[in-house]
């Protein structure tokens, strides 16, 4: 039997923490929905338990904190992350709200989709959608970190009346490709997975050790205590020693690209108040070309013309992991004017 890595963490989900207590409620819900909350640990002194949502190819893994009854906050990660990217900003903020944050398909301890699937941004939605029908959440906030910021704009624009507020970590909300670049993007993620169709599925062993050196290859903008928390949930044990646990095909180019002009209209459907956080040596000035920097620039312009709320701060693409602190003031402010204040005011009336 396979197992996530043990030793370097609190969050290990086995049949056996199946015995740890689990409030009643929590329980109805289990019998109800198949959804599963597991008590795995304690911060700002309140638990932390591990959530499972039933989907139809597996299961959508994450960890949940704050109060039963908390204004819900929908957590997602960036691509090749997992849910424990949040583990360090989330004690940081308002208490008064539950914030559920989930391993995207393919990341972290959730299920990879099944062969032949691609991953794309529309699917990676449905999932969103599919995690809210389970939580029964009707209205929501979304806190989004570079992929999972893309994601979250997408699901506002398609459901615009389910969530209230939307916070953008080092991202715009969406992720245009130049018309011109469309066919040939498309096709490169279609010859991707044909390609891996046809290799054998092995994927690299390395010892604990050689995996943190990896990551940080990989992520230079990660910091060596933020490794080790992504690979809590970001390593699976086998018996010669520890294998990444995503799916490889998030590698692969999204089949589903959209244009600045799609991500425009879709931008212009979001009713819910934005807060768009950039770091300084983030993802936008490292990573893009100038073409692109120029599509998110328009993306950019378009949300402070309606108004919503762009900071930047010091820091790097992994700033909410690395040094929360830059960021907390901003979004700890954000939810409390935009989503609990209107809340008490909701129910005074």
């Amino acid at each position: 039997m396979q197992q996530s890595a043990r030793g370097h963490g609190n969050y290990v989900f086995t049949v056996y923490g199946l015995r740890l207590v689990c409030l009643e409620m929590r329980a109805l819900l289990q019998t109800l929905r198949g959804v599963r909350y597991c008590a795995t640990s304690t911060t700002m002194a309140k638990e932390v338990s591990e959530l499972c949502v039933p989907v139809p190819w597996g299961e959508i893994r994450g960890k949940v904190w704050g109060p039963d009854h908390g204004r819900p906050v929908l957590c997602l990660h960036g691509w090749a992350d997992n849910c424990g990217t949040f583990n360090t900003l989330i004690p940081l903020l308002p208490k008064e709200c539950r914030y559920v944050a989930v391993d995207l398909a393919g990341h972290g301890l959730s299920s990879h989709r099944p062969p032949g699937d691609f991953y794309s941004f529309p699917a990676y939605v449905a999932d969103v959608r599919r995690v809210a029908d389970a939580l029964q959440l009707q209205k929501f906030s979304i806190i989004g970190h570079s992929m999972g910021a893309d994601i979250a704009g997408m699901f506002s624009a398609l459901y615009p009346e389910m969530v209230d507020a939307l916070v953008l970590l080092d991202a715009y909300g969406f992720l245009p490709t130049d018309l011109k670049e469309l066919p040939k993007v498309l096709r490169q993620g279609m010859d991707e997975m044909l390609q891996f169709e046809k290799t054998e599925k092995k994927k690299r062993v390395y010892t604990y050790e050689k995996a943190v050196e990896r990551l940080l290859a990989a992520n230079p903008t990660l910091s060596e205590q933020s490794v080790h928390i992504l690979l809590e949930r970001g390593l699976v044990q086998v018996n010669e020693g520890f294998v990444f646990s995503r799916d490889l095909r998030v590698n692969f180019k999204n089949i589903v690209p959209i244009s600045l002009e799609q991500s425009l209209e879709m931008q212009s459907r979001i009713q819910a108040s934005v807060l768009v956080v950039l770091a300084d040596e983030g993802f936008n000035r490292i990573c893009f070309e100038p073409a692109q920097r120029k599509l998110t620039s328009t993306l950019l312009q378009c949300l402070q013309a309606r108004n919503h709320m762009v900071v930047k701060v010091p820091g790097d693409h992994h700033f909410h992991l690395n040094k929360p602190e830059v960021i907390t003031s901003f979004v700890s402010d954000f939810l409390r004017t935009k989503v609990l204040s209107q809340s008490n005011r909701q129910h005074k009336l």
